[in-house]
């Protein structure tokens, strides 16, 4: 079956949006009326043009908070909302609009989202008595959204994977790691009958009470890292939910701040983080390594596009020493959709020849990332 192929004048109509202008000035000889009109004027205030149904395409969206907020209202009428985000985002890249979010009535009437969020905590400490508890109300949202899409299959995937980290030795049939047995029992191997008497029986652990694994979550602050920030802090309270996890949460630049005591609510620890400024990962490490005890059982994930702005030297000698003695190292270039930002290629190959490779993850990945590290099986790194 083949699908329906729009109109000679639909392919017009659509041309005549895409292009923009007075009408017919481009060739197509439609006009807009109506909600097209209406979509072309909105599109005209962001990214601007020649003059469209009797309107300056070209004068913006000006500096009044009132029409603005008539602007995002109109496309939220108009448009879907991954389209609506976009355009957002590109109002504040492109004109100037982030110091108007610092006002009620703008943040009621955005479309919120993990960048919108970066952006307002980037305003965080210029922001009025009068406009924090919207910001926070906005933030909110956005972070229960995020926990309800993933914090159910987090706390599966990594609850099934410290049930599997646990080893015993004399395991029910149902508990049986066969792939371990069989690597134990090589030497058994009766090649007259083509197999392996597996005289130890390795198996699953189901898991008790008690912390099991320590997780230390290291967040670069920086403002590329914006998006990173929203996803590792939810994150890191679904991590803090699971009991057999002891999780820290600690965010830095030049400057380090463990926010572990905040972990109850995500919202708090962003918050509490200052986007923006340098970067000291040497800093960060030295201080996730002071707060390591059982390094055999700890995972360590470094969150950063590597800028190093302190010691590199220092900064990967942690890092082998961490991984010398028995800490899973994970260094992620990014967590969120977007995959990698700009980074430094030379400090990622490094901290690849100390065996920690350096990749972007996704939120839908960053539970399998997890669980590989704590079951101390390869990272699932995704092809660049």
């Amino acid at each position: 079956m083949t699908s329906m192929q729009p109109s000679a004048d639909e392919r017009l109509r659509r041309w005549r949006l895409v292009l923009g202008g007075e009408p017919g000035a481009e060739g197509t000889g439609c006009a807009l009326t109506g909600q097209d009109a209406a979509m072309d004027g909105a599109l005209g205030a962001l990214y601007g043009g020649a003059k469209s149904a009797g309107k300056d395409r070209g004068a913006g969206l000006g500096a009044s908070a009132p029409s603005v907020a008539r602007w995002l209202g109109d496309i939220r009428t108009y448009f879907p909302s991954s389209v609506v985000q976009v355009m957002q985002r590109d109002a504040i890249e492109r004109l100037g609009l982030a110091t108007l979010l610092l006002e009620p009535e703008m943040l009621e009437a955005v479309e919120a989202d993990v960048h919108l969020v970066g952006t307002l905590l980037s305003l965080n400490k210029a922001m009025p008595e009068t406009t924090r508890e919207t910001a926070r109300a906005v933030v909110r949202k956005v972070v229960e959204d995020l926990e309800k899409r993933l914090a159910t299959r987090t706390r599966a995937t990594l609850t099934g994977a410290l049930d599997r980290s646990a080893r015993i030795s004399r395991p029910r049939h149902r508990d049986i790691d066969w792939d371990r047995t069989i690597r134990a029992n090589l030497k058994n191997y009766l090649p007259e009958y083509n197999t392996v008497v597996p005289e130890r029986l390795v198996g699953y652990g189901r898991a008790a009470r008690g912390v099991k694994k320590d997780v230390v979550l290291c967040i670069d602050q920086s403002g590329s890292m914006a998006a990173s920030v929203v996803y590792a802090s939810v994150f890191g309270a679904v991590l803090a939910s699971i009991r057999s996890i002891a999780t820290r949460l600690v965010v830095f630049d030049t400057a380090v701040v463990d926010l572990t005591d905040q972990l109850d609510d995500p919202v708090d620890v962003l918050f509490g983080t200052q986007l923006g400024g340098g970067t000291d990962i040497n800093r960060a490490l030295a201080y996730c390594q002071s707060q390591i005890t059982r390094p055999a059982d700890t995972v360590v994930v470094l969150i950063s596009d590597l800028y190093e702005g302190g010691i590199r030297d220092e900064m990967l000698k942690r890092v082998a020493a961490m991984k010398a003695s028995g800490v899973q190292f994970v260094a992620l270039l990014a967590l969120s959709d977007e995959g990698a930002p700009a980074y430094d290629r030379e400090h990622a190959a490094a901290l690849a020849a100390l065996g920690a490779p350096a990749f972007a993850c996704t939120p839908d990945l960053f539970p399998e990332v997890m669980a590989a590290a704590i079951e101390r099986r390869p990272l699932p790194i995704p092809e660049a």
